[in-house]
């Protein structure tokens, strides 16, 4: 009996690990394929527009009302390419949506931009959250586009707006898309 336990405890030992690898192989080539979002992490923000437009009207829609999902099966949102493509980022500096009267009022993030920072999101809603100390709100423009995050472990990017003064840009690594956010200090 204690021959066939320690046989069991052996076999176990050694499968465990075949499993955990073969699972980790599966993610990478999933992610591997995924043109937005499966953990990509964009190696810098958007250019700045050089279209200057109030807001964008894009493949037919109505004025006002953009449309973000620029191939099949991506998301209806401002998103980001595996290739570094900012899809969304095209309204320029005179978008109304994104203006604010007292750029940086609550001061400056200054918890690192870009892929070397990611940060996981502890707490909170589009209205008001944070992670290590710091808190932002989503603009009140970009709601519906972060109503798929894990406001409590989504990990995500700040990379600073080249167009829209007074804002930053969250990037969701698991979901590859991207909202308008104000520091609060």
């Amino acid at each position: 009996m204690k021959h066939l336990i320690g046989f069991m405890a052996l076999a176990v030992m050694f499968t465990i690990p075949v499993l955990a690898q073969e699972k980790r192989g599966g993610e990478q080539k999933s992610a591997g394929k995924a043109e937005v979002g499966g953990g990509h992490i964009p190696a810098r923000g958007p250019a700045p527009a050089r279209v200057q437009k109030a807001a964008p009207a894009e493949h037919g829609a109505p004025a006002g009302k953009p449309v973000y999902a620029d191939k099949p099966g991506h998301p209806e949102a401002p998103h980001v390419h595996s290739n570094g493509q900012w899809i969304g980022h095209d309204s320029g500096k005179n978008d109304s949506r994104y203006h604010v009267d007292h750029p940086f009022e609550h001061g400056r993030f200054t918890g690192g931009f870009g892929r070397g920072h990611v940060f996981r999101l502890a707490g909170g809603n589009r209205e008001r959250f944070w992670f290590g100390g710091f808190y932002f709100s989503v603009a009140a423009a970009d709601y519906a586009f972060c109503v798929d995050w894990l406001w409590d472990s989504d990990q995500i990017v700040i990379y600073e707006d080249p167009d829209h003064i007074g804002w930053y840009l969250a990037y969701n690594v698991r979901l590859g898309t991207y909202v308008h956010v104000m520091y609060l200090g």
